[in-house]
């Protein structure tokens, strides 16, 4: 069976974890949370960089860092993982959902200022597929009414919008390394605080409300509670197991990009006779290949592809069901009139198997069945 993922390993992972272990401090911001830290600032240029034990934590944590409460709206596109909108939902805040690019499959720029109101208080574009979004346009927007960016990054470590490494260009980001991403400490996450002036309060919410970070650093005598917050931080030997991939961030990409680019050689044809959509990829970007997905025209045969892979042992998935037509994405938010792309992409499109260790012969194996499948239609 080809697996849809495998976690990456690179072999050092266990040396690390044990000298956490020997150093007997296994809990939070131990040696390896400091030394990833050092790491996603230096990759990233953020003002500060924070382990969380996941992408969701960060998220979180941004929703308290900008005091998100009863009546507040955030913006955000439909097609996405739950915690992009139930994080802001957590605090109160009634989710606007907007329709997704037919290119990118990102937040549609265009829509964003028809669905600005005065209680809007926060914009979350998703990188899907480690594709960057118009960060500029976006960008320009939220300035213009003063409304705070936080970029749900969790697919696109490594990825670049121009030069500018995604989740450093928002006033916050927000990283997952779950297993299924390019770097993965099997749950984790970082947030990336951009503005200087969150980065006091992001390290007491991160540390259960309180000021326990300067009493470690003789800032203070004694720590005590200050404002709400959680516990946040994921254990050291988490951060040993992450390590080591940070370290290895661009060999890692670059594997990966090759396996992105070795599939996309060998639909590009299928794509130009309109037999499929494959992957677009705009000029500004620079992407870490985070997966390879095709389109089909509907339902009905992404269901049949689905199935014809897996009689054939190789496991494909596909992605979102639209957050706006979810029982709770009803219950807390509301979408824009038109969400047809939305709609129509959670109907059609199919992610392949894609993993660092991935071989040759087996993705060879998904191209041959892959294009077996797509000359029968």
């Amino acid at each position: 069976m080809i697996n849809f993922n495998e976690a990456p390993f690179l072999g050092n992972e266990l040396e690390y974890i044990t000298d956490a272990i020997n150093l007997k401090h296994i809990s939070g911001d131990g040696k390896y949370t400091k030394l990833c830290h050092q790491l996603l600032e230096e990759h990233t240029g953020t003002q500060k960089a924070l382990l969380t034990n996941s992408g969701t934590a960060a998220l979180e944590m941004s929703a308290m860092l900008l005091d998100i409460e009863d009546g507040d709206e955030i913006i955000c596109p439909s097609f996405t993982f739950v915690t992009t909108a139930s994080s802001f939902a957590l605090r109160g805040a009634k989710i606007r959902f907007i329709d997704i690019r037919n290119d990118t499959l990102n937040m549609d720029e265009t829509l964003l200022e028809e669905n600005i109101s005065s209680k809007t208080k926060a914009i979350i574009p998703v990188h899907y597929a480690g594709i960057p979004c118009a960060m500029n346009a976006i960008i320009d927007i939220a300035n213009h009414f003063k409304i705070p960016v936080i970029e749900d990054a969790a697919q696109a470590v490594g990825s670049f919008y121009h030069d500018q490494p995604c989740g450093s260009i928002g006033t916050m980001g927000c990283f997952s390394f779950h297993e299924t991403k390019n770097i993965s400490s099997g749950e984790g996450g970082a947030l990336l605080v951009n503005d200087s002036s969150y980065i006091e309060n992001a390290e007491i919410i991160r540390e259960k409300g309180t000021n326990r970070s300067k009493f470690f650093r003789g800032q203070i005598d004694k720590y005590t509670w200050v404002r709400l917050g959680s516990s946040y931080l994921p254990s050291d030997m988490i951060a040993a197991y992450l390590y080591p991939q940070l370290q290895n961030i661009n060999s890692i990409n670059q594997k990966r990009i090759e396996i992105w680019n070795y599939y996309d050689q060998a639909f590009r044809s299928l794509e130009f006779k309109g037999l499929i959509q494959c992957p677009f990829v705009p000029e500004y970007a620079k992407h870490n290949a985070h997966m390879y997905y095709l389109r089909f025209a509907n339902l009905a045969t992404r269901s049949a592809f689905i199935a014809y892979m897996k009689s054939h042992d190789i496991s494909c998935v596909f992605h979102y069901i639209p957050l706006h037509s979810s029982p709770a994405g009803q219950k807390y938010g509301s979408a824009s009139d038109n969400m047809h792309v939305t709609n129509h992409v959670s109907d059609t499109l199919v992610r392949l198997p894609m993993y660092y260790g991935m071989s040759l012969s087996d993705q060879d194996k998904i191209i041959d069945h892959v294009i077996k499948f797509v000359r029968s239609l």
